[in-house]
């Protein structure tokens, strides 16, 4: 049994598509703490995160919007991440992507305090290992996996607390990919599994390998799965659709084989816009893949006559 801690981030700043803030309504809505309970863990939702006053910080790059709104976000989520780490298994119900530039940080700063080694899982279309002044569009949902490895150009936020090794950064699903992130993953350590890399493979294998990676020195996991994850047809409710992602049966594959692993230690459920959806569609399928992360199979095998 896990203690479940539902902490609402209705971030909308990283993107600049309305729609993202409904996202925790939706996913209460969609029943998960019910789902949760129903599999024997405990529940606690803290309600939604609200951030402190925007600053009037700035950079250099004139395309970055939203730029003081994100950072109030960011410490904001840094502190409820930290508080409930000490006391359960953190979920984020996103929110765009950017709010992993503050749930992110709160764990590996408890992961640090543990001494134990902090891993992270990127269930996405998009790599996000933009800085400030790489990006071209400005939306700073781009810009997590940078953060949290420690990357220069975030000179207005917060120093990483403890900088995420990239060898102990998966990418998974990706498949949208521009020249300058492209060119960053080139020098990196980071393990890309793109959509090349699981067709060729299937999902399985390269998601044991990883975990098993995890598990062989003692790490703790979080894990960040953006709807864009998946493939447009099961989950059309997200701004940043990419056709060609991972479908019904293969997300359920990837959140058995992570609850299989006990590693998981936190959850960020990111870019839920549900303007988008259709009836609610994108919600459920979500809140389903959360119900395989902690347990729930997808289906019964019974155990064979002898």
């Amino acid at each position: 049994m896990t203690h479940c801690i539902l902490i609402g981030a209705p971030v909308d700043s990283g993107q600049q598509r309305p729609g993202c803030l409904m996202g925790p309504a939706a996913y209460r809505v969609a029943r998960i703490a019910e789902v949760l309970a129903a599999l024997g863990h405990t529940v606690e939702d803290r309600g939604d995160v609200v951030p402190g006053p925007s600053g009037g910080e700035s950079c250099l790059n004139p395309t970055v919007h939203s730029l003081p709104e994100t950072l109030a976000w960011t410490r904001a989520l840094a502190e409820a991440s930290g508080r409930a780490m000490a006391e359960g298994l953190p979920i984020f119900l996103g929110g765009d992507h950017s709010l992993s530039l503050g749930s992110i940080h709160g764990v590996a700063a408890h992961a640090a305090a543990k001494g134990r080694p902090l891993f992270v899982l990127w269930l996405d279309a998009h790599s996000d290992i933009h800085s400030l002044s790489s990006t071209e569009s400005g939306n700073l949902h781009g810009t997590p996996l940078a953060y949290l490895a420690g990357r220069p150009g975030f000179e207005p936020f917060p120093p990483f607390p403890a900088p995420v090794p990239e060898a102990h950064i998966c990418l998974f699903g990706i498949r949208s990919v521009d020249p300058a992130e492209h060119a960053a993953l080139e020098r990196s350590e980071i393990t890309v599994n793109d959509m090349r890399v699981l067709d060729e493979r299937g999902f399985a294998a390269p998601m044991r390998e990883f975990l098993d990676r995890v598990q062989a020195v003692g790490g703790m996991l979080h894990v960040s799965l953006d709807v864009d994850f998946l493939d447009p047809s099961v989950a059309p409710a997200v701004g940043t659709t990419v056709p060609g992602g991972a479908t019904f049966r293969e997300a359920h594959l990837v959140c058995e084989l992570i609850h299989e692993s006990g590693l998981m230690c936190s959850l960020d459920l990111v870019e839920l816009n549900p303007f988008l959806d259709e009836r609610g569609r994108t919600a459920r399928m979500m809140v389903d893949l959360v119900g395989s992360l902690m347990g729930r199979k997808v289906f019964d095998r019974p155990t064979r006559a002898g």
